[in-house]
């Protein structure tokens, strides 16, 4: 992060605990989109198989205050771009500089080239037990990943980030 470079904290919540939260770089917060750039906050490597997320790689991370998703552009070390990794979660909440989201257990991939779009973690939606406690929030976030998705299959997907 450079010296002159505004930062906040991003606070992943699951299940009404914090998940994890790191530093990173305000990039840009038009007041519905708030853009952030950091490093891989996980611990080692993590391989889902048809990505490795690793020390080393940059996360460009898209938040809005009137969307039910996160948007996180994921590039190696030097640049080359691995894909987006999408969230389905309550709006943002950015306080001071604490930049808080709700992660409601529901995940898509979509590689760099477009060709694998893949919904993830919907057995841990399942369980998470939002269907039962809070249905409308429930149904939201299912539309929201049906809706994420016909956009993750366009040829213009990156044109919802700019």
């Amino acid at each position: 992060m450079s010296a002159n470079s505004a930062e906040v904290d991003v606070v992943l919540v699951k299940g009404g605990r914090t998940k994890i939260r790191y530093p990173a770089e305000l990039l840009d917060d038009d007041g519905t989109r708030i853009a952030v750039r950091a490093p891989w906050a996980g611990e080692g490597v993590r391989d889902f198989g048809f990505v490795r997320f690793e020390p080393g790689d940059v996360f460009t991370e898209y938040y809005w205050r009137d969307r039910w998703y996160s948007v996180k552009e994921v590039r190696t070390a030097t640049g080359t771009l691995k894909g987006w990794y999408c969230d389905i979660t309550r709006p943002a909440v950015l306080t001071g500089t604490e930049l808080v989201v709700e992660d409601l257990d529901l995940d898509l991939w979509r590689s760099a080239d477009g060709t694998d779009v893949r919904r993830l973690d919907e057995d841990e939606f399942a369980e998470s037990g939002l269907p039962e406690t809070d249905p409308p929030a429930a149904a939201t976030a299912l539309a929201t990943l049906d809706e994420l998705e016909t956009l993750a299959q366009g040829a213009d997907f990156d044109a919802l980030l700019r």
